[in-house]
């Protein structure tokens, strides 16, 4: 699950999947599907196992958020019970999001789009789970969060639960590493092709846990070098 030693800004992890899909003819759906599925790998040695687990996944609706929705089918496949919370306004989800999210009924995995008022409690749903997913925004976010993503942070963080972050933990800079109140903070941080710049700041390591690097199915080593 090693990735290269490199770390990446923002601005690279743009141009990273840009050359993945439009230099390498890697669909973008496809990288979704191998970051949300080499992230359940790593959820199921972090929990010891995922047949006997209760997940919530808290999903934006970026991309961020689509890894989450592979999460929760693999997930949900493996034996585990799944439950996925969207915050967000569904009519702005990413295309690739919106493919796996459908995915999700003919499964019947329990979903809940999320209304403002709703957000205000969810930390009282999420204590009732083993663990909590992260996927609600990703590297592009920089500055404070605003609005119900900001809510749904730190109503995560209130739950007391072991958190799993998607890529980065919401509210954490890719660049600098900083973390505005509120930063999701992770106990596993499961982030793709590379590691962040950010996650090497002093203190980040508060906020991501355990960095572990998933492979995305594209060769970023050669793609880096050129």
């Amino acid at each position: 699950m090693q990735g290269p030693s490199k770390s990446l800004s923002r601005r690279q992890v743009r141009d990273f999947d840009r050359l993945a899909i439009e230099q390498w003819g890697a669909a973008g759906v496809v990288l979704m599907e191998n970051a949300g599925r080499g992230a359940t790998d790593a959820i199921k040695d972090f929990i010891g196992g995922v047949s006997d687990k209760s997940v919530a996944v808290a999903a934006g609706v970026g991309n961020n958020g689509g890894d989450g929705f592979v999460i929760a089918r693999h997930l949900h496949l493996r034996g585990a019970s799944v439950a996925v919370f969207v915050v967000g306004d569904a009519a702005k989800m990413t295309p690739d999001a919106v493919t796996n999210f459908n995915i999700l009924k003919p499964l019947k995995i329990n979903v809940h789009s999320c209304t403002s008022e709703e957000i205000l409690n969810l930390s009282e749903k999420f204590r009732g789970f083993d663990l909590v997913v992260d996927a609600l925004g990703g590297t592009g976010i920089s500055g404070p969060l605003r609005g119900d993503i900001s809510i749904a942070v730190e109503q995560i963080n209130a739950a007391g639960k072991p958190v799993m972050a998607v890529d980065i933990p919401t509210g954490l800079d890719c660049d600098t590493g900083a973390a505005h109140e509120p930063t999701i903070k992770a106990e596993l941080t499961v982030t793709f092709a590379a590691r962040k710049i950010g996650f090497d700041a002093p203190g980040a390591s508060d906020y991501t846990g355990r960095v572990i690097v998933a492979d995305i199915g594209v060769p970023i080593t050669q793609m880096l070098a050129n």
